[in-house]
């Protein structure tokens, strides 16, 4: 048993290394594909290496979006109404979209309530207004509206902006 024990934990300390060496592979060839996106999406609490590189894989590049409603579409965060003649039948569109990005920013806001100095204040603002329920897809809508600004005007993340948007 304890032999078995061991080798159990040399192959676990293999495959840090491993992944260890992948992952800075991956960093550098994204860094030469956009490090400037790289960095900015680096400066939104939460978003880390890998966060960073899935959310600009699944973007790939933002000018093909021409509005933020267009990215918030993509992402998951719209649901469309259908409406005839002033009534609502019900919504649609729930599954179309890029489930990747939606996950991504998800992880996102989590991180982003345990990295940003009062983060967890801004989701308690957005919970007395919407529900315990909803504050967390409100929050990931909103780090995503700020993705799309950062990364279509070259800027980076700035609190008091996000706050007051």
């Amino acid at each position: 048993m304890r032999k078995s024990i061991d080798v159990d934990l040399a192959l676990l300390e293999r495959d840090d290394d491993l992944i260890t060496d992948l992952e800075l592979t991956i960093v550098r060839e994204a860094k030469q594909h956009d490090g400037d996106a790289f960095h900015r999406l680096r400066s939104v609490p939460g978003i880390g290496k890998v966060l960073g590189l899935t959310i600009l894989s699944e973007i790939h590049d933002i000018t093909r979006f021409d509005r933020v409603q267009e990215f918030a579409s993509y992402a998951r965060w719209v649901k469309c109404a259908h409406i005839s003649a002033g009534k609502v039948h019900g919504s649609g569109g729930a599954q179309m979209g890029n489930v990747h990005l939606k996950w991504a920013f998800s992880e996102a806001a989590v991180l982003f309530l345990r990295h940003a100095p009062g983060g967890k204040k801004l989701l308690g603002e957005i919970e007395k207004q919407h529900g315990k329920g909803k504050a967390r897809s409100i929050l990931a809508h909103k780090i995503g509206r700020a993705v799309f600004d950062m990364l279509s005007r070259g800027t980076v993340f700035s609190m008091e902006k996000f706050r007051a948007a």
